[in-house]
């Protein structure tokens, strides 16, 4: 299977994210990894594509959810790293404002790649533990697919239209809360909220400035080792 470059990219940065920040670690010194479920829940403000589209032309961008592993290693008790990696997240773009009526314009697959430093509330034997944490997510964005309908209003009678969405670094907050079955097992809940900023360039040499802010919810059940 051939592997593209920005895949590669996205594990070299999740590599040194993850020796800059890291995972959830119920003890200092300790690794532990969970496997669960991710949806990524975009809150999008769209600003307008650039003349000669129609004036409002805004956009919108449907949810996801795949499957995540997360990582986390114990820097002291109480204090961890996090990172997590994941399968591409398929996102639906649609038309808003003047072209909502539109429908579905164009896909797009985001990879972040995440690196959190946490604090764990409680003794690291304890049941329940809760935590918040601080971090950085880099945004990639990859497979950017325009439909008929995106050529129809920026580019009609053209040839078909493309898109561009910038890369971008930005910061994240994570609150969440494990629940220890026993020693080695566990499940665990957290809620990331990331701001995001970005453009998107059409080759018809038109823009568009998206403010994303996306919410995540990953659930999982992990493996203290």
């Amino acid at each position: 299977m051939k592997v593209s470059t920005k895949v590669v990219k996205l594990l070299v940065a999740a590599g040194a994210l993850a020796v800059a920040g890291g995972a959830a670690a119920q003890s200092k010194g300790q690794f532990t990894v969970s496997v669960g479920a991710n949806q990524l829940k975009p809150n999008v403000e769209s600003g307008a594509i650039s003349a000669p589209a129609l004036p409002n032309s805004f956009g919108d961008v449907g949810k996801d959810t795949q499957p995540v592993a997360v990582i986390t290693y114990g820097l002291t008790d109480n204090i961890s790293v996090e990172t997590a990696v994941g399968t591409p997240y398929k996102h639906k773009i649609y038309g808003a404002g003047a072209i909502a009526a539109g429908g579905q314009l164009g896909t797009v697959e985001a990879l972040p790649a995440i690196a959190l430093l946490q604090y764990r509330f409680f003794k690291p034997d304890a049941r329940f533990r809760p935590y918040v944490g601080l971090g950085i997510t880099y945004a990639m964005f990859q497979k950017e697919t325009g439909s008929f309908r995106m050529t129809a209003l920026t580019n009609p009678g053209g040839t078909p239209t493309t898109f561009k969405i910038d890369d971008k670094w930005t910061v994240s907050g994570q609150i969440g809360a494990q629940f220890n079955v026993n020693e080695k097992w566990f499940l665990n809940a957290s809620y990331i909220k990331t701001k995001l900023r970005t453009d998107v360039h059409f080759s018809t040499n038109q823009h568009q400035h998206m403010k994303l802010d996306p919410d995540s919810f990953i659930l999982s059940v992990g493996y203290k080792f």
